[in-house]
């Protein structure tokens, strides 16, 4: 019995010209499609990273308003009114090269340098003639002894209004801590004590001073400025 002769290939149909066009617009549809996708996909991607950036930038504003400590307001010039304790003096007004010997510890006016010292914070202490100086532009100087907490000092800080203040460690004081404005003087011994707002409600940018309304930028920088 003779052998099944094989049965040749079948030959694969050659695509028409009309199925060639079709599945290039096919394969340009899905190309086309995949673009798309991811375009919209990297969208997504950049709106939510936008939108997460923006929400941690509004919370870190957040945050540093509400941890930073906001500066105490007063109303400039007093009206008369008795603090309890508050202490004052005649001193007179000149200016004068060299240390000046006070009468008051700390200063609390009197003959002081011609240049008076920038308003502000100092963890160093400050020298006199220029302190007193800034007292007789309307400026209150409180000062405190070194040895102060640093919690009973941020208490203190937190009472102070942000402009015509001098707050720096003075060795020697009379009590832990002293407000001082031209010709008169609180000593207190707490930085929760009541009276220091009511000092500086009284005392701070007074109009009973040599020179009101005088600067209290833009002349000398002490060692140990920090604001």
């Amino acid at each position: 019995m003779s052998a099944t002769p094989p049965v040749p290939p079948t030959k694969a149909k050659k695509p028409t010209v009309k199925e060639q066009r079709a599945a290039e617009r096919q394969r340009k549809l899905e190309e086309f499609r995949r673009r798309e996708a991811k375009s919209r996909r990297n969208r997504r991607i950049a709106i939510w990273g936008g939108a997460v950036a923006a929400a941690v930038v509004v919370g870190l504003l957040i945050t540093s308003i509400v941890l930073t400590p906001q500066a105490a307001k007063y109303t400039a010039g007093g009206e008369g009114a008795t603090v309890e304790g508050v202490e004052t003096f005649e001193n007179g007004a000149g200016h004068v090269e060299g240390v000046v010997d006070y009468a008051q510890t700390p200063p609390a006016g009197g003959e002081h340098n011609p240049a008076w010292l920038n308003c502000g914070v100092y963890d160093q202490p400050v020298p006199n003639e220029n302190a007193v100086h800034s007292l007789e532009h309307g400026a209150v100087w409180v000062t405190y002894d070194p040895s102060l907490s640093d919690a009973d000092l941020e208490t203190l800080k937190s009472k102070l209004p942000s402009t015509y203040i001098v707050l720096s460690p003075f060795d020697d004081l009379p009590s832990p801590i002293v407000l001082s404005a031209w010709n008169s003087q609180l000593q207190v011994d707490a930085a929760d004590d009541p009276r220091i707002p009511e000092f500086l409600e009284e005392y701070w940018q007074s109009q009973n001073v040599p020179e009101p309304g005088a600067l209290c930028t833009g002349a000398v920088d002490a060692p140990g400025k920090i604001s």
